[in-house]
Parts: C-alpha cells; sequence; structure tokens
C-alpha cells in the first residue's frame, strides 16, 4: 500500500485515496483475481482510480466510461466489470448514458465519487451540489435543488442503489463488496470528502 500512497496525484487530503483503499480491499476480500477484474474511468478526478490497482483497465474518451464498460462485460461476461466516475459529469453532462445503464441492468458496478461539485475544473455547481451552497458559478448560493441518484436510478431499472460515505471506510468497503457480488447494474454513490473545494 505504502508504494501507491507514495504517488498519488490528487489534492493534499482527497479522499478519494480511501475510496480507492476501500475498492482494493473490497476485491483481495472477495478473492477476486487481477487478471478478472477491469476498471472503467475516464477524466476527472476519479479517472487516476485505474492507475492505482491492480488489474485491466482503460481510461476512455469523455464521457464514455459506461458505454465501454457496457461492451467490455458483453465481450467477455466473465470479467468483473467496474465504473468509477464523479457527480459532475454523470448525473449532469452525461446522465442519459447513466439512466439507459440502468435500463439494461448488466452486471456492471458502478462507483459516483460524489463531492457535490465540479472539482477538477476548480469548483462549480454541480447536478447534487446543495441548494444553499456558494461555488465559484453560484457566488451567492445555488439555486437549483440537487437531485437524489439513488432515487433516478431505481426509477430507471437499477436493482441496486445504494449511498456510502467516504468517512465510513469499513460501513463504504461492505458496501462495495455487496455491489460487485450483485449479478446485475449496482450504483454506489458515494458521498466523498473534497477539502479542497467542497466547502459547506
Amino acid at each position: 500500500m505504502r508504494s501507491w500512497l507514495n504517488n498519488i496525484q490528487w489534492c493534499p487530503w482527497c479522499w478519494d485515496t480511501l475510496i480507492i483503499w476501500a475498492i482494493k480491499k473490497a476485491f483481495e476480500e472477495l478473492w477476486i483475481e487481477s487478471h478478472k477484474r477491469v476498471v472503467v474511468s475516464w477524466v476527472g478526478c476519479s479517472w487516476k482510480a485505474s492507475q492505482y490497482i491492480d488489474w485491466y483497465a482503460a481510461e476512455t474518451l469523455h464521457g464514455r466510461t459506461l458505454p465501454f464498460a457496457t461492451w467490455v462485460k458483453i465481450a467477455n461476461p466473465e470479467l468483473t466489470v467496474l465504473a468509477t466516475w464523479w457527480d459532475g459529469d454523470w448525473y449532469g453532462i452525461w446522465v442519459g448514458h447513466f439512466i439507459h445503464a440502468c435500463k439494461r441492468d448488466l452486471d456492471i458496478t458502478y462507483i459516483v465519487m460524489d463531492n457535490e461539485n465540479y472539482a477538477l475544473t476548480t469548483w462549480q455547481a454541480s447536478p447534487t451540489t446543495p441548494i444553499w451552497a456558494k461555488t465559484k458559478t453560484t457566488p451567492d448560493w445555488n439555486t437549483s435543488a440537487p437531485f437524489n441518484p439513488i432515487t433516478i436510478a431505481e426509477n430507471a431499472g437499477c436493482s441496486f442503489a445504494k449511498t456510502a460515505d467516504s468517512i465510513k471506510f469499513v460501513e463504504m468497503k461492505e458496501i462495495i463488496k455487496e455491489a460487485i457480488l450483485h449479478k446485475w447494474f449496482s450504483l454506489v454513490n458515494i458521498h466523498q470528502a473534497c477539502p479542497s473545494y467542497k466547502r459547506w
């Protein structure tokens, strides 16, 4: 563990580190070998997940994480496929891919690192930003009520949708394990602490 922690590229004290550690421990405890698992990501804070875990990985084009993960699973159903993303894009720009992935209900574990803002581009409001929060794009306060990704996933047909919290490591790890073992599409929306930009 020490080697990958020495080379992290996130902001100081970023809680993505604990999320990645929870994923690593989940795979270890489930005895899923590295050649039988794949992570799909792209750009953004969560994109670096594929660089710190021993498995097959794909860093895809902008917004193509779930379509790519879908084809990986179709091409080789025996693989354990996990996709990582963040709230800004999957609940905003690419929400259509998310809804249709829920409807298809393939065996893909989808982990969203939800820090309630666009942290990579330094602190703009996202679809899950609280209504009263101040950000770079909402300097007075955010006037748009955040939506609930769990409700949206369930309404779209997702058969496993749960929330975890990055500061509750053991509980987060166990929810990730449940999601991996679930044989259909699973969403784990992780409330991620973001010391650099989540100021509420």
